[in-house]
């Protein structure tokens, strides 16, 4: 399906390989939004979704994002200018290594659902793995950028992989960064723990920590996940 519709925007992803799909869905509902949000940067825009969708969730002046790949780029700026909120919208078509080398601003909300390869992708060549997992944008450089970008008070959310978040979390308080809320998802009630929702700020407090669960059954949606997602999906 090369356009996607959700209640208050529609999404051509026909260029872009990151499709509309259930991780970048739960991240833009699911992250928190600080009081007082007046810029958001998504970074590894995909189609533009997650940006979109904080568009539709806060009041936020200035919504940036960051994408490499080029037609990648030019599907998000297309997303952008067909939506309600073109204006508020700006992708970049830099990678997060070079935007930091010049920062101009500063953020209270930083977003990524990173790039990452699932089990069906591994080779069996461990070091080829780990390289390829991270390749795109590896966590450390993520996690540095978004302490340099983010403004004091401000939040930086992350979805990924649940085997990553120890990982995550290790690196992430090296830069004096701290997770205070964590979802951990399953898809189904007999499903083990498959992605780790991250939500960070500069305050070292303990995390409130839950779980939520996608389905009972094939699209037979629990009601948690209905109350995260009903703003958005048209059939929810």
């Amino acid at each position: 399906m090369s356009i996607f519709h959700f209640k208050q925007f529609s999404l051509n992803q026909d260029r872009s390989a990151m499709k509309v799909g259930t991780d970048g869905v739960l991240l833009g509902a699911w992250s928190p939004i600080p009081q007082n949000c007046f810029s958001i940067l998504d970074i590894g825009a995909g189609t533009g979704l997650i940006a979109l969708m904080l568009a539709q969730r806060s009041n936020a002046d200035q919504i940036d994002a960051l994408e490499i790949d080029e037609a990648a780029y030019e599907q998000t700026v297309e997303n952008f200018e067909n939506s309600p909120w073109a204006e508020r919208l700006f992708c970049f078509h830099a990678g997060v290594d070079e935007f930091i080398e010049e920062p101009e601003d500063q953020y209270d909300l930083i977003i990524s659902n990173p790039p990452f390869h699932t089990e069906n992708y591994l080779s069996g060549d461990e070091q080829r793995d780990q390289a390829r997992f991270s390749e795109s944008m590896p966590f450390e450089i993520l996690i540095e950028a978004a302490d340099l970008l983010l403004s004091e008070s401000g939040i930086f959310s992350v979805i990924i992989p649940f085997k990553e978040e120890q990982n995550f979390i290790s690196i992430a308080a090296e830069f004096e960064l701290y997770p205070f809320k964590i979802t951990r998802v399953k898809g189904s009630p007999t499903t083990e723990i498959k992605r780790s929702l991250l939500a960070f700020s500069r305050e070292n407090a303990q995390p409130l920590e839950d779980e939520l669960t996608v389905e009972i059954s094939r699209h037979n949606y629990t009601p948690e996940y209905i109350a995260l997602t009903k703003d958005f999906y048209i059939k929810m």
